[in-house]
């Protein structure tokens, strides 16, 4: 009897932790450094946008342990700033960021279903996004996700890429359709 409780408070105790630390913030956004505003996350479920920033060193640089970072801007509600939970990261508008050794750009690769890495660099004295937009080099302004509610996680419907075209400057668009 003693045996079955002690492995009943073991278990009960390991799926709390579990379960707590998938809806606690991870670090998002810091008072500790400047950012430059990449572009935004819009959905079809409300207004609330996740923004993505390039995360700079004292020296106006990428920080290399940091360079990207994202958070909700709340305009549904009060348009206040929010960390993005540990969940939310993991399963939707999270990133993985690779400094690159020459310090001067960052590689994402993203948790929205784009298909490609976007590269985030200084281009003349401002921080930008590029990837390919509708097969042409552009600074990623916006991306937009339709999804479908219902069960345990949203559906994806389909992803849409706005953007400025690195060349020319003209409007960019790709839509995207998961498989």
């Amino acid at each position: 009897m003693i045996r079955f409780r002690t492995h009943l408070s073991v278990t009960t105790l390991l799926v709390t932790f579990i379960c707590a630390t998938m809806f606690i913030p991870g670090q998002s956004f810091s008072a500790d450094h400047e950012t430059r505003h990449l572009f935004t996350i819009q959905r079809s479920k409300n207004a609330n946008v996740v923004q993505y920033d390039a995360q700079l060193t004292a020296a106006g640089k990428l920080n290399p342990k940091e360079p990207i970072i994202a958070y909700w801007i709340m305009l549904a509600e009060d348009g206040r700033k929010q960390q993005l939970l540990w969940v939310e990261k993991e399963m939707a508008y999270g990133f993985k960021a690779k400094f690159e050794a020459g310090g001067t750009f960052a590689i994402m690769d993203m948790v929205v279903p784009l298909g490609r890495k976007v590269k985030v660099y200084d281009k003349d004295g401002m921080y930008r996004a590029e990837t390919l937009i509708d097969g042409r080099p552009a600074f990623v302004e916006k991306i937009y996700i339709k999804s479908i509610e219902g069960g345990v996680l949203p559906k994806v419907e389909y992803v849409e890429l706005f953007g400025q075209d690195i060349e020319t400057g003209d409007n960019r668009y790709e839509k995207l359709t998961p498989k």
